[in-house]
């Protein structure tokens, strides 16, 4: 699947530190904010992550779609993660803005968004999020531009009515170019059985995207690429730093995966 040029790739996480507007952001700190998200590119790149996803994590709490400044913010420093990227990158504006996000990626050149309400309804702690798979297809097609869309199926850190078959369905008639399985919330585990049904509804390629750590990788033989985060962060802390090695630990893993073994 295209951008990912790699079977089964590793997409590691960018996690952003609070930004301008957001509760915890300090004030003058933005060169510590690129500064922070270079390295942990660089260190996912040194790793042998196949690809980079940047994410407000820390702009808590969110609103159900970004304020202009955070768009603002996004794109400078997508651009400066841009500039230095020798794997694809992706976008993810929190807590559901695939508009903004899509908008990032095409004035950027990011390659992939992460919607995490792409259709359907699903009860957050933000309130009621509606889907905008019409909007996000509308939008791609005016400004002309090629980037993925990575939709989730049954999105962490929110309850559903549907099963996650019907979901799986209903995002795969919304036409994204891949999709993605989560636990409950950011590190948790993806149960094998929920990556299982989804693969049996639909042939888009699926990711596992929250859980993923080597002790647990081979149950998800059936997965076509793993978005990562905790995992990859110094001492498994999602607030902490990527650590290299771990990315490295777990590439070599996946890249085993992909062998059969």
């Amino acid at each position: 699947m295209e951008p990912f040029t790699s079977e089964k790739p590793l997409v590691g996480m960018i996690h952003l530190l609070p930004l301008p507007g957001s509760t915890r952001y300090t004030k003058g700190g933005m060169p510590l904010i690129v500064n922070t998200a270079l390295r942990d590119l660089e260190a996912l790149e040194t790793g042998g992550a196949n690809a980079a996803l940047v994410e407000n994590l820390r702009d808590v709490p969110f609103a159900k779609r970004a304020p202009t400044e955070t768009i603002a913010v996004m794109t400078v420093i997508i651009e400066e993660i841009m500039r230095k990227a020798r794997i694809p990158i992706g976008v993810n504006v929190l807590r559901n803005d695939g508009i903004a996000a899509l908008s990032i990626a095409a004035a950027t050149g990011a390659s992939f968004i992460r919607v995490n309400v792409f259709c359907g309804v699903a009860f957050t702690d933000q309130g009621l999020i509606e889907g905008e798979a019409h909007a996000l297809h509308k939008l791609r097609n005016r400004l002309g531009c090629e980037v993925k869309i990575l939709a989730d199926v049954h999105v962490k850190h929110a309850a559903h009515l549907t099963t996650i078959e019907e979901a799986a369905l209903d995002a795969a008639r919304n036409n994204p170019d891949g999709l993605i399985v989560s636990g409950i919330g950011t590190g948790k585990r993806a149960a094998p059985e929920d990556l299982q049904a989804v693969k049996q509804v639909t042939p888009l390629p699926t990711f596992v995207g929250s859980g993923v750590r080597i002790d647990n990788l081979s149950t998800y033989r059936e997965a076509d690429g793993f978005i990562v985060g905790t995992s990859l962060k110094e001492n498994g802390k999602v607030d902490a730093p990527i650590d290299p090695a771990r990315v490295r630990a777990l590439s070599e893993a996946i890249v085993g995966l992909r062998k059969g073994k």
